[in-house]
């Protein structure tokens, strides 16, 4: 099986001023992140503005990060597409292009439809169907859908799903989750405001946004806690809380490229409708990543 252990930072999707895809860019950003210790990367996720992409485009992104990403580090791929036919369609194209694993977001459109047994159907179809693991996302502040244990531990027992990244932070429902007997099933946090809350419950690692910019501070967190530092990981933790709330939860995709840019890497614009932080935002986010 396909071991996820380790720090996975969620991979912006460049754009230039035009709003053009810039795959220039995102090859560039790898030279930096390359450097660091990182168990992979996750492309096309929330964070990638994968919804803002077309197929083409989605393709081109996963095609220029797999010639960059070395050997020793696994490639995420976010596929999750509102019909069961066409994430399995762009799973398969990942899988294709190199992609070691699928992530897929559950669909959400139509909420009201979303009953355990579509939901079930819709997963059992595409990891039926993936010639690669998949992994579920839930993320429950963009779809208003959130996984329940019971759905998420039914779908453990397909073959090929073999984790979860659990962005809505129930450190209960995570563990319930991870306290299935004789389960290799793998749950990661979805953002590192609650990195060490979820690895003490039991996930192996995490998928990040802030894994982006401070990659060495969220990889020194995870090895003090499997080197049972607790007092470490505890200040550790602490000391990115502030900043990874203004990257994820205040001001979002706009806030991690603005971040990106003020530490060299190249952040760029979020595509429309999304907009670029004002001055005073621009302002508090400098100070944040000068403090950090």
């Amino acid at each position: 099986m396909l071991k996820l252990n380790g720090i996975i930072p969620a991979v912006p999707t460049p754009f230039d001023t035009e709003g053009n895809l810039s795959t220039d860019k995102l090859k560039e950003n790898f030279n930096y992140w390359n450097q660091f210790d990182l168990r992979g990367y996750l492309l096309l996720g929330s964070n990638g503005e994968m919804v803002m992409l077309s197929q083409k485009e989605r393709l081109e992104v996963l095609e220029s990060a797999r010639a960059v990403i070395p050997g020793d580090k696994i490639m995420l791929a976010g596929t999750g597409c509102q019909s069961t036919r066409e994430t399995i369609e762009l799973t398969k194209e990942a899988a294709r292009i190199g992609a070691d694993a699928a992530l897929v977001l559950n669909p959400f459109y139509y909420k009201k439809l979303m009953t355990r047994k579509v939901l079930e159907n819709h997963y059992f179809s595409v990891a039926d169907a993936s010639p690669i693991p998949l992994l579920i996302y839930n993320m429950p502040a963009n779809t208003g859908i959130d996984l329940n244990p019971e759905i998420i531990i039914s779908l453990s027992g397909h073959e090929n799903i073999i984790g979860l990244k659990d962005s809505g932070g129930n450190l209960v429902k995570m563990g319930t989750v991870m306290d299935l007997p004789d389960s290799e099933f793998q749950v990661l946090a979805g953002s590192a405001g609650f990195l060490l809350p979820a690895l003490s419950a039991g996930a192996v690692g995490g998928i990040l946004a802030l894994a982006n910019i401070v990659p060495q501070q969220c990889i020194n967190l995870y090895h003090a806690f499997c080197s049972g530092e607790k007092e470490r990981s505890g200040d550790l933790q602490s000391k990115i809380m502030e900043l990874n709330t203004a990257v994820t939860r205040q001001w979002g995709v706009p806030a991690l490229k603005e971040a990106m840019d003020y530490i060299g890497l190249y952040g760029g614009p979020a595509r429309k409708p999304l907009m670029p932080l004002s001055g005073e935002e621009r302002k508090q986010l400098h100070a944040l990543l000068t403090k950090i």
